[in-house]
């Protein structure tokens, strides 16, 4: 089975709270700015951002995703690969010679769950997936659309990892997959643990 995850709505950089972050460096290491260095600081959240989201498998900001695959892994539920969904807007199934078609909203349904939302069957099963061919989701999701209504934990092991790449701007630690052990311990309740195998999600 093959899948590829795409982003619609990228986050903004209004919605990236670069006034606060200058707040919580002013804290920790005395930094001072005018301004010039914002997309610096930018690059360093969104940085953050990613790799926080990437090991948790939660999206924090909202936004638009579409996630397209060649078979289900079970016939009447599919689990969805981000979290956590607000809303499923199109299933769209397109076979080998291009032909696309709309799957009826009523014939399926959104199972929110913070960890693992799941795409389920209203009826005996998903639609069929065409052979040579793939369905699309598209799908919203991420805990808000703003900054503030963000798990605090989750905005914070941000703000404290963006800071550690901050500090470490100048070396080749910055980028390095493994995280300081303050923030590990911050996204360790938000992990999802994903099951590879088997048929079901």
């Amino acid at each position: 089975m093959n899948m590829m995850l795409s982003v619609v709505t990228p986050v903004p950089d209004a919605a990236l709270p670069v006034e606060a972050f200058k707040d919580h460096l002013r804290l920790g290491t005395g930094f001072a700015s005018s301004g010039s260095e914002d997309a610096l600081l930018l690059g360093f959240l969104r940085a953050a951002m990613a790799a926080v989201e990437g090991r948790t498998g939660k999206a924090l900001l909202l936004r638009t995703y579409q996630w397209t695959l060649t078979a289900w892994r079970d016939a009447t539920r599919q689990a969805l690969p981000v979290a956590p969904v607000a809303v499923v807007s199109e299933l769209r199934l397109t076979d080998s010679a291009g032909s696309e078609e709309v799957v009826a909203a009523e014939t399926y349904r959104l199972v929110r769950d913070t960890h693992r939302p799941l795409l389920e069957a209203l009826g005996i099963a998903l639609p069929m997936v065409p052979l040579g061919g793939e369905a699309r989701v598209t799908f919203d999701a991420g805990f808000a659309a703003d900054w503030t209504n963000l798990p605090a934990d989750l905005a914070q092991a941000v703000f404290m990892l963006a800071a550690h790449y901050y500090e470490h701007r100048q070396s080749s630690g910055f980028g390095e997959p493994d995280m300081p052990y303050d923030v590990a311990k911050l996204i360790e309740p938000w992990r999802t643990v994903r099951i590879l195998g088997g048929g079901r999600p």
